[in-house]
């Protein structure tokens, strides 16, 4: 059996979502048109979080009862999977990388307010964009997405999403992945392939 775990990134990044619909509705519509077609060869899982990041942009009636048909909604189990100590090793020495770099992004932020007083707001502005780059681009940042890797592995799954910092992780800790922004060729093989 062919599992993939979803992320929200395939319906709400509108690069990626443009090959599905126009909107987050209409892109998991045309989703679920792939997934009745492929049904009892192919699972499709979004762990709890994820499903409620989702319904956040889906208009749930205009795709119920399919969406509940389809996607199996499954916790990862917590308590029995087990994670290489390396993974938590790379972790820290990722995280302690990142605090360093925001705390030189903030360095520079200061020194140009100090020469540039009059442009106050524009510096903070520049300084939220740039030391949220420094210390989320590229991490998995959310329990969410920690969910969808964790599912993944316990499932033995790939993972499809835009998300680098899931993919690099999912890289790290030897899970299936497939960037989100190949999925709908991927999908379109699959049907293809299975004959549907």
């Amino acid at each position: 059996m062919i599992r993939f775990v979803l992320d929200t990134s395939i319906f709400v990044n509108p690069e990626i979502r443009n090959k599905f619909g126009e909107n987050p509705t209409e892109a998991m519509k045309k989703f679920l048109e792939y997934v009745e077609r492929l049904f009892g060869r192919v699972e499709f899982y979004m762990p709890p979080g994820i499903y409620k990041e989702v319904t956040h942009f889906v208009e749930l009636e205009e795709v119920s009862p399919d969406i509940e048909l389809y996607i199996i909604k499954k916790p990862p189990n917590v308590h029995d999977i087990k994670i290489p100590a390396f993974v938590v090793y790379e972790l820290i020495e990722d995280i302690r990388r990142r605090i360093d770099k925001g705390l030189r992004v903030a360095e520079k932020a200061v020194r140009e307010s100090v020469i540039y007083t009059q442009n106050v707001d524009a510096i903070i502005q520049k300084l939220r964009r740039n030391y949220r780059k420094a210390l989320r681009e590229g991490i998995v940042d959310s329990k969410e997405d920690f969910e969808l890797i964790l599912l993944a592995k316990e499932l033995d799954a790939t993972i499809v999403s835009a998300d680098v910092g899931i993919l690099t992780w999912a890289q790290k800790m030897g899970i299936k992945w497939t960037d989100a922004a190949r999925f709908k060729e991927v999908l379109d093989e699959l049907v293809e392939k299975m004959g549907k």
